[in-house]
Order: structure tokens, then C-alpha cells, then sequence
């Protein structure tokens, strides 16, 4: 008997170079599918509409929002973002599994509403890394910097809440951890995994590494 899916979310702070790590780990893995989100930001160059999110109003997203259409939305930089009950559904019934890249809040009520989701969180090396990524970007002010670098803090705090937590240090040491952990999850061969990335651990190792740097 073939087994149904199950919700894979992986969330982190901005900067953390998630959305990297997610395009890789499913163009990696037949049995994984991304969720497409809801979002009433404007589209980048080089979005598409219904591949990279479904772009809708303010309007239409709160009419989704009333008709409890979504597992999972939040507010995120002033945007809203949600993950539809009815598409994580149809993706689980034909047995694949769903990656959802959401935010630390929608992962929070993920794990209020389904049992069966795994829960992924992704750490940067360290917090003057973070810093660097961020200003590499070339796309935000300084003080726009140092907003995003208050939240990740707020953010880093809910990583204990998460099964796994995985530094994200080298892109394919860091997929293939994320490959490891998909295994181990269908397998249901999880301790091991689940002990060698334990969240409040990885939590505890970075802040050690930022004490011995200066830190942020």
C-alpha cells in the first residue's frame, strides 16, 4: 500500500538563503513538491504568477481568509502570505510531500493544525553571517538591515518549537542533511536524526559561536 504524503515546512530568518536550500532540495527529490503560496506582495521580475506564489489582492486574500480556505497565513514585511488547505491536500493525496517555505508565525499554526507535519528550522552560521548576507543582498538600507536582523532574533527564539534545526553554512552539506532527514521521516527511523539536530542544541551552538566572535 503506497503511503499518503506529509507536510515538510521549513522556515528561518531572512537572509538565511532558505529559499536556496528549498529550490534545491525539491529538484533533488521526485517525492517532494512545493506548496504555492498566496501572497498580496507585488511579484518580482522574473516571478510567475501560480509557479513562484499565487499573487492576489488584499480583498481577495481576506475573503480566503473568511472562508477559513487557509491551513496557515501571516503577516510578513507588511504582506500577507497563506497556504491553501484544499492544494496541500490534493498534493498529499497522490502520496507526495508538500515543502512549505513559510514563515516562523505560519509555522507555528502548522503545528497547531496538523500532527503529521515536520517541522525544519534553518540557522544561519552565525549572526555577523547573517548581517553579511543581508548586505550582500544590495537591496535594503542600513536601518532596513538592522530591522530584519531584530526580527531574526525574535525569530531564532522559536527554534526550539521545531523538530530539526539545520545550519545553513554550505548549500549541499546543508540539502543533503535536509535529503537525510526526508529519508529518516519516511523510513520513521528518525531518532538518530532527530538527536544529532536537535533545535535547543544547534540554538546553544550558535550562540556560542557568536559570543567567541563579538556576536551581534
Amino acid at each position: 500500500m503506497s503511503r499518503g504524503g506529509f507536510p515538510v515546512v521549513v522556515a528561518a530568518p531572512s537572509g538565511t538563503g532558505k529559499t536556496t536550500v528549498c529550490r534545491e532540495l525539491v529538484s533533488r527529490d521526485a517525492g517532494l513538491c512545493f506548496s504555492v503560496s498566496h501572497t498580496t506582495r507585488r511579484h518580482r521580475d522574473g516571478e510567475v504568477d501560480g509557479r513562484d506564489y499565487h499573487f492576489v489582492s488584499q480583498r481577495d486574500f481576506q475573503h480566503l481568509v473568511d472562508a477559513e480556505a487557509f491551513l496557515e497565513w501571516a503577516v510578513y514585511n507588511g504582506n500577507r502570505y497563506g497556504t491553501s488547505c484544499q492544494a496541500l491536500e490534493t498534493r498529499l493525496g497522490e502520496g507526495l510531500d508538500v515543502l512549505l517555505e513559510i514563515e516562523v508565525q505560519g509555522a507555528r499554526q502548522v503545528r497547531e493544525r496538523r500532527q503529521d507535519a515536520r517541522l525544519i528550522f534553518l540557522l544561519p552560521p552565525s549572526s555577523a553571517a547573517l548581517r553579511a548576507r543581508l548586505t550582500a543582498r544590495g537591496t535594503d538600507s542600513a536601518a532596513e538591515i538592522d530591522r530584519r536582523l531584530e526580527v531574526a532574533r525574535g525569530e531564532l527564539a522559536a527554534a526550539p518549537d521545531f523538530d530539526y534545526a539545520v545550519v545553513n553554512d554550505d548549500l549541499q552539506d546543508c540539502v543533503s542533511t535536509l535529503r537525510e532527514i526526508l529519508a529518516a521521516e519516511r523510513s520513521q527511523q528518525v531518532r538518530a536524526l532527530r538527536a544529532a539536530c536537535d533545535p535547543v542544541e544547534a540554538l546553544a551552538r550558535l550562540h556560542e559561536r557568536d559570543a567567541a566572535t563579538g556576536g551581534e
